[in-house]
C-alpha cells in the first residue's frame, strides 16, 4: 500500500502496529508580551521624504506544559530607521499552544515541529498584530515578507553542528 500524507504533511497510510500517529493540533494562539516605542514622535512626523528603513529580526523557543502539550513562542522585532535614528521599533512575542503527539523527543524530528512548522503557523498572526499596531502609530504598514521556518530551522542546526565540529579538538595532529 502506497504512503499518503494526511493534512498535518505526515505519513498517515501505512502506520505499522505499535506506532502511534503522528499530529500537531493548535489549542490557542495568543500574544504574549508586545511592545512598541516610537522615539522620534512627533518631530518625525514633520519630516520630508519620509521612507524608513525596516529590520526584521526573528526568533523562537517552546516550553513543555504536559506530555503533549508545547508552548511555542516567536518572537518578532521590526526596528524602522531614517538617517540613522529609531523611527519605531515593534517587539512581540507571539505565543501558541501546540498538542503534539507521536514525534520522538530525543532527535530532530520534534525540533522540527517547534523550531519550524509552530513558528510558521504563528508567523501570519504575528506579520498581522505588527502591521495594526506600527499604522495606529501612523506609520505606513512594513511589508514583512513570508518566511520558510523549516529551512531557517535546518540552517539553525547546521550552523550549530559546524560550531560544535569546530570546537573539538583535532585528531591526529602534532
Amino acid at each position: 500500500m502506497a504512503e499518503q500524507n494526511n493534512a498535518n504533511g505526515q505519513a498517515g497510510a501505512a502506520q505499522t502496529a505499535g506506532q502511534q500517529e503522528k499530529s500537531v493540533n493548535i489549542q490557542r494562539i495568543y500574544v504574549k508580551d508586545f511592545s512598541f516605542e516610537s522615539p522620534q514622535s512627533p518631530g518625525i512626523f514633520t519630516t520630508e521624504g519620509f521612507k524608513p528603513e525596516f529590520n526584521l529580526s526573528l526568533g523562537s523557543r517552546s516550553n513543555k506544559i504536559t506530555d503533549e502539550l508545547w508552548e511555542v513562542i516567536l518572537d518578532v522585532s521590526v526596528k524602522a530607521e531614517q538617517d540613522g535614528k529609531t523611527v519605531f521599533l515593534a517587539e512581540l512575542q507571539q505565543a501558541g499552544l501546540f498538542n503534539i503527539s507521536g514525534f520522538e523527543e530525543s532527535g530532530d524530528e520534534i525540533g522540527m515541529v517547534l523550531g519550524g512548522f509552530c513558528p510558521g503557523q504563528l508567523y501570519p498572526y504575528a506579520r498581522e498584530v505588527i502591521s495594526n499596531m506600527v499604522v495606529q502609530g501612523t506609520f505606513p504598514a512594513p511589508q514583512l515578507q513570508p518566511v520558510n521556518f523549516d529551512q531557517l530551522y535546518l540552517r539553525q542546526r547546521q550552523q550549530q553542528q559546524e560550531q560544535a565540529g569546530a570546537q573539538q579538538p583535532g585528531q591526529g595532529q602534532a
